[in-house]
């Protein structure tokens, strides 16, 4: 079951935490960069792959779709025996896919943490998401989400609504809101000198802001963001405080970014284990 308590009296027992993801071949995002955050929070890894994509830093030349069954497998086979204490949920493909994700969450009657990341484009504008999966998503996914976390292009096409001010994204936040999970908007695609991420918890809005980062390496920040809040709700802390930390560690990871590739570099979500932290 998702919610089989881990044995707290070993101190070797980590957290649990499931990615249900993509593979990027390039290890700038999907479940490769889950996997990476999830180590960086001391917290033990597993995967459920729901597509291979043939990607590097300048695009996504190919999509190969894992058949649904397969996908259910993998999560039911995690579950059964190692369980979870939080699920993230990232590039989904297809609408069969994210039907047999549903299936698998709700006959289980997650008591964990579940953050979605509606991954619908590539960083470079390949689709991620089929038209048809969209609505099958906002219907059956949402509510089964504890948080969801959308980008702005996310956003407006998961509610049709504009998104170029604060105001309209508080507006389209709360469309998604009425569906049952808290929303996390991400602000980076936004314009400005300041990046503001807008949380919506129960009614009651988190406005977070920090300084826009003047760089190229900014692959598999959504990735990185939705799994760092995954680890930390995993490991007890309050949504508002772990969207919080969530958001000071991809900034972290941003700035700690090496050059890789010819096109957007992946940033670097073991910075702190590098010894690259600022401050």
């Amino acid at each position: 079951m998702t919610d089989r308590p881990r044995d707290l009296r070993d101190p070797r027992t980590p957290p649990r935490l499931l990615t249900i993801a993509g593979s990027d071949s390039g290890g700038g995002a999907g479940l490769q960069a889950d996997l990476k955050v999830f180590a960086a929070h001391g917290a033990y890894g597993m995967s459920a792959v729901t597509a291979v994509t043939v990607q590097n830093t300048v695009g996504v030349s190919a999509v190969h779709p894992v058949p649904p069954e397969i996908v259910a497998a993998q999560i039911d086979a995690v579950l059964d025996d190692l369980g979870a204490d939080a699920i993230k949920i990232g590039m989904l493909g297809e609408a069969p896919v994210v039907r047999a994700v549903a299936r698998c969450l709700r006959a289980r009657v997650p008591a964990v943490p579940v953050v979605l990341d509606p991954v619908l484009l590539a960083k470079g504008g390949a689709p991620l998401l089929a038209d048809a999966a969209v609505e099958v998503l906002r219907e059956e996914l949402l509510p089964l989400a504890t948080v969801v976390t959308p980008n702005l292009p996310e956003l407006a096409r998961l509610t049709g609504l504009p998104v170029a001010t604060e105001a309209e994204r508080r507006r389209a936040a709360g469309e998604l809101a009425r569906r049952g999970p808290a929303v996390l908007v991400k602000g980076g695609h936004g314009e400005g000198e300041e990046v503001v991420d807008l949380l919506l918890v129960d009614g009651t809005w988190h406005r977070f802001a920090h300084p826009r980062l003047a760089v190229r390496s900014t692959h598999g920040t959504g990735c990185t963001l939705a799994a760092a809040l995954a680890a930390r709700l995993a490991a007890g802390e309050a949504l508002p405080a772990a969207a919080a930390g969530a958001i000071e560690y991809v900034a972290g990871a941003i700035a700690a970014a090496y050059p890789l590739g010819e096109g957007v570099g992946p940033v670097d979500p073991l910075y702190r284990l590098n010894g690259k932290e600022k401050g």
